[in-house]
């Protein structure tokens, strides 16, 4: 068995990737998954049949719950939160 510990979420022993990870607000998830439908609507004769119910239900949650509905409002926010060297964390919890 090496040296190094075994990942638990439970117990936020996670993997080194997660710690260098950035987090995204709401509304940049909401942009993201909102674009990733528009492309599913346009391959698909009936779109339904390749979104899944946790899609539905995420896409749901975010748009509900983001501030920011255009593009350069979001992208204005990130850059006038950079300016304050906030921790990574708190730039997901002001969305």
């Amino acid at each position: 068995m090496s040296g190094e510990e075994e990942e638990n979420a439970a117990e936020l022993k996670i993997g080194e990737e997660f710690l260098k990870a950035k987090c995204l607000m709401n509304c940049e998830v909401s942009l993201i998954l909102e674009h990733k439908y528009e492309q599913l609507q346009q391959t698909s004769d009936d779109p339904m049949n390749q979104v899944s119910q946790v899609f539905e239900k995420s896409l749901q949650y975010v748009k509900r719950f983001s501030r920011y509905k255009n593009p350069d409002a979001v992208r204005q926010v990130r850059e006038i939160l950079a300016r304050y060297q906030l921790a990574e964390f708190e730039l997901c919890v002001l969305d």
